[in-house]
C-alpha cells in the first residue's frame, strides 16, 4: 500500500475485508455516498471516522494514513521481564480475501516454538511455513521491534509480521 493516496489505501483495505462501501457507511453512520468521495481523494473523514475505520481494519491509525510500521532498534536490549511484555503480531490477507489477525505474547511463542522455529498454533498457512520465528525472536532479543516481516506472495496472499511493546 505503499506511495498509494489516503482513497487507494482505504479502498484497497475495504476490499481486502470483503466489504462494501456501503458496510463501511453502516458502520460508521454515514452514507455510502460519503465513503465513495473518500475513495475517490475528493473528501477526507474527520478524526473521529479515522479511529473507526483503523478499528474496523485492524491497523493503526497511522498505518491508514500511510505511515509504514518499520522496524527500529532499541537503544539497549530490553531485558527478560521486558521481552515476556512483547507482542507478535501476525496479520494474513489470503487472495481469497479471508483476513487473520493472530496476537500472540512473545512468552507463549517461547513456549509453543517447534525446534524448527514454527509455530504449531499458526502453522496453516502456506505463507507462514518458512518464517523462523527463532530468529525472529533472537532480532527482538537484541532490541529490534515494530515491522520484522512483510510478504506479498504470488497467490496474492499478505502477511506482515510485527512485534510490539
Amino acid at each position: 500500500m505503499a506511495n498509494q493516496t489516503f482513497g487507494e489505501r482505504l479502498a484497497t483495505l475495504r476490499k481486502e475485508k470483503g466489504l462494501t462501501q456501503s458496510d463501511i457507511a453502516d458502520k460508521l453512520g454515514i452514507t455510502a455516498q460519503a465513503v465513495s468521495k473518500w475513495e475517490n481523494d475528493q473528501a477526507t473523514p474527520d478524526i473521529d471516522c479515522l479511529v473507526k475505520l483503523s478499528d474496523i481494519f485492524g491497523i493503526s491509525v497511522d498505518e491508514l494514513l500511510g505511515k509504514k510500521k518499520v522496524a527500529e532498534m532499541l537503544p539497549t536490549p530490553p531485558t527478560e521481564d521486558e521481552i515476556e511484555r512483547m507482542v507478535f503480531r501476525i496479520h494474513i490477507i489470503s487472495h481469497e480475501g479471508d483476513t487473520v489477525n493472530v496476537n500472540l505474547p512473545l512468552a507463549l511463542v517461547k513456549i509453543f516454538m517447534n525446534d524448527d522455529g514454527s509455530i504449531s498454533m499458526i502453522d496453516g498457512n502456506e505463507s507462514l511455513k518458512n518464517i523462523d520465528f527463532r530468529k525472529l525472536l533472537d532480532l527482538v532479543e537484541r532490541g529490534v521491534v515494530g515491522e520484522l516481516i512483510s510478504i506479498n506472495s504470488h497467490e496474492g496472499d499478505t502477511v506482515r509480521v510485527c512485534v510490539e511493546k
